[in-house]
């Protein structure tokens, strides 16, 4: 009962936000809500609840090792959310407050699916969620960039579920008796129809790669990334894409279980390089701010398949690499909010020297471009210098070579765009919006917080959490 409350509460929230009658006041059901969010999950991080066999739902230890990450960055969010709407304060916040909550009651159900059809609709439920808040802002561009996510999500709708389909029915091809728990399918392994196994992998990696927003089927993020608001933007790049990776490494553990798991890995090594690659690539062109940070998070989801396809040690590695992620792409979504909506806008052309104008602002964000590239002490630094051991330990050295190529040139491309828009002389427009804008303690305490929590991973991760992601591996991996 205790977990359900995660799920239960959030929607709970979005039902009193509905009806709240005043816009001046709604916003505060965000803190309200992500503080009791927070502190059911704490709770149960350290004292995790029995798991009955064969429940849809349950905070079994995939959930446990993930979902107090996703609790952080929305509570965070939700304190830096108040001082934000209040700043937009000519808009509406009826729909945006309690879908705000409704995405996380359903990140929390997608996060505890322990049932295949509840996970795609869990997951598929968010996505379509996640549609009105893009548009917030109400601009041709921001309608443009939910076009295009609603379209290319529902691809991804598609393909999960018919990838949903192939795994059910090589349940029953071979006698199984429909049961779609994670447990019963990966309990009849060998049993399970092989090639209806391997087709239902490939549907879902590209159904649940197309919300992580692995390349080629990240073809939304820059648009929708480009054109959320911060906190927006930071909820889908921590948490929805958490949400998405969470389903994949539950499907793996189902194949590897069938005897495929090596062509899972491979696949997931392909995938993770090209992303990479890709993500540097793009990176190395921009000339956006926010544009850039569609790009990190193409780059940082293939750094998690990378991860994922080099067995225990990897997949450790990446569920750590989940929390430097979220954290760091919170602080950087949400100062880079800051800057945006005091410079007004966000290419390089228009906007410089925001060292000057925004100066809390841009020392964030600078701070968090060194914590995203992976530089010590910060997080990131630790998660991808184990995923690079693991792959020489593992006689990868193509893989590490080609990772450590792509973390390199994704590297020139981020400090090429932040310091090109944090240094030199403020053009005049971004001094008359910069007047405009306060930077508040609401609006820079939330992700320097976010930002001090990936440096204290990185100096001292705590043993709870050690303990949880050592938990999670040992669920996905049952053989020793």
């Amino acid at each position: 009962m205790k977990a359900l409350l995660l799920i239960l509460v959030p929607f709970a929230g979005a039902l009193a936000a509905a009806v709240w009658p005043s816009d001046r006041t709604r916003p505060w059901l965000l803190p309200v809500v992500g503080v009791a969010h927070a502190a059911l999950s704490l709770w149960l991080l350290v004292a995790p609840p029995p798991m009955a066999d064969g429940a849809w739902l349950a905070f079994d230890p995939l959930a446990r090792a993930l979902l107090p990450m996703v609790s952080l960055l929305f509570l965070l969010c939700a304190f830096y959310g108040v001082s934000y709407l209040r700043v937009r304060a000519e808009r509406p916040n009826r729909t945006f407050v309690a879908l705000m909550l409704a995405m996380l009651g359903l990140m929390s159900a997608a996060h505890q699916a322990r049932h295949l059809g509840v996970l795609w609709i869990a997951t598929e439920g968010l996505t379509l969620a996640a549609v009105p808040l893009l548009h917030f802002n109400a601009t041709p561009r921001a309608f443009e960039a939910t076009w295009k996510y609603l379209l290319v999500g529902g691809t991804g709708i598609a393909l999960s579920l018919l990838g949903s389909f192939c795994l059910g029915y090589a349940s029953l091809h071979t006698g199984g008796g429909g049961d779609l728990t994670f447990s019963a399918l990966t309990a009849q392994g060998a049993g399970l129809s092989r090639p209806w196994v391997l087709a239902a992998w490939v549907l879902l990696l590209a159904g649940y790669g197309t919300k992580m927003g692995l390349a080629p089927m990240h073809t939304w993020k820059p648009d929708a990334y480009g054109e959320a608001s911060g906190i927006v933007g930071a909820m889908l790049a921590g948490g929805v894409t958490t949400v998405a990776f969470t389903a994949i490494l539950r499907v793996r553990a189902v194949v590897a279980a069938a005897g495929a798991g090596a062509v899972a890995d491979r696949t997931l090594l392909a995938i993770g390089l090209f992303s990479l690659i890709v993500a540097a690539l793009f990176l190395l062109g921009t000339r956006d701010f926010k544009r850039m940070l569609a790009y990190s998070s193409v780059e940082h989801m293939g750094i998690l398949a990378v991860a994922a396809g080099l067995g225990r040690v990897g997949v450790w590695a990446a569920v750590f690499h989940v929390w430097n992620n979220g954290l760091t792409k919170g602080a950087l979504f949400l100062s880079a909010g800051n800057i945006r909506r005091a410079a007004g806008a966000s290419t390089m052309d228009e906007v410089r020297g925001m060292a000057a104008l925004t100066p809390q602002s841009a020392a964030i964000f600078v701070a968090g471009l060194f914590a995203v590239t992976a530089c010590p002490p910060f997080g990131p630094f630790f998660s991808e210098l184990l995923i690079v051991r693991t792959a020489f330990a593992a006689d990868r050295v193509g893989v590490a070579a080609v990772f450590l190529a792509g973390l390199l040139f994704a590297f020139f491309g981020l400090t090429r765009v932040v310091f090109g828009i944090v240094d030199g002389r403020p053009r005049v427009a971004a001094r008359a919006g910069s007047r405009r804008f306060r930077e508040t303690a609401g609006l820079i305490l939330p992700p320097l917080l976010l930002l001090g929590c990936s440096l204290w991973l990185g100096l001292a991760t705590p043993d709870v959490l050690r303990e949880s992601w050592d938990a999670a591996v040992a669920l996905l991996f049952p053989s020793p």
